[in-house]
């Protein structure tokens, strides 16, 4: 009994966390799209300087990764493609995996992992020494001071990032194909392009937009309710990037359904 009340309790604190994450959120829009039409203008330094440390400092893991999973791919496409001999279509199996699903969902646990913990620590870290009430004292809200500039920043970068990890992901595809498994170069690359469309590639940029609205709102609202100290905030943080990659999921399994359905 005690054992399916703990359950329940944990259960209603995780739909308690994610309705206060979106409320969150609508206060983020609020002074991301109107508040700057009634004389509260946007960082828009701070932006890009959050710009930097979400996609350019991300972009060498981000581009290790696609290149590796590129290559493990077309491997293991080619594997099972060779018991009915068509091996060629490895090609066009890796290239529509990584546009429609890898490559957005993969750069979206990379940057999890990395930035969204950080925003966490950074933020938790100036809640427990109480910088953010100072703000607010200063009549500097802490939304439009902390959390737009990094919801923007988020929201253009993370589908830069998945377009780039979706490139880099074809050429190490490219390379184990036309070596390993012995595809021709030119027909790898008519192959892969054919099978490619329009479509493929927006899907895969929606769902990165959506990742990044979580990863920035998880993020920014763990730090809000960090207690305890630096205690709390390695909690937090850690609490941050878990339930991340799980809205992730979540929400790439209910996209993936939609486009399958409808697309």
């Amino acid at each position: 009994m005690s054992r399916q009340k703990g359950q329940d309790t944990a259960v209603l604190l995780f739909l308690q966390h994610l309705s206060s994450i979106y409320h969150l959120f609508v206060e983020t829009l609020r002074w991301t799209l109107v508040k700057p039409f009634q004389g509260k203008p946007l960082r828009v330094h701070a932006v890009f300087l959050q710009m930097d440390e979400v996609g350019v400092k991300s972009l060498p893991i981000v581009c290790l990764v696609s290149f590796f999973i590129g290559i493990i791919l077309v491997l293991q496409t080619a594997y099972q493609l060779e018991k009915f001999g068509a091996v060629n279509y490895a090609a066009s199996l890796s290239s529509v995996a990584l546009t429609r699903e890898l490559g957005p969902l993969l750069t979206a646990i990379v940057v999890a992992g990395r930035v969204s913990a950080a925003f966490t620590a950074e933020l938790g870290t100036m809640m427990v020494t109480e910088e953010i009430l100072a703000l607010e004292v200063m009549a500097i809200h802490p939304i439009a001071y902390l959390v737009v500039p990094r919801l923007l920043a988020m929201v253009v970068m993370l589908p830069c990032l998945t377009v780039v990890a979706d490139l880099v992901g074809m050429v190490g595809g490219y390379v184990v194909g036309t070596t390993a498994v012995g595809i021709r170069p030119t027909l790898y690359i008519e192959t892969a392009i054919e099978a490619m469309l329009l479509k493929d590639v927006l899907t895969g940029l929606i769902k990165s937009v959506v990742f990044a609205l979580i990863i920035a709102m998880v993020g920014c609202y763990m730090a809000f309710v960090v207690k305890g100290g630096a205690e709390g905030v390695g909690r937090a943080t850690m609490v941050s990037v878990v339930t991340s990659l799980i809205l992730i999921i979540l929400a790439d399994c209910f996209f993936t359904t939609l486009f399958y359905l409808f697309l």
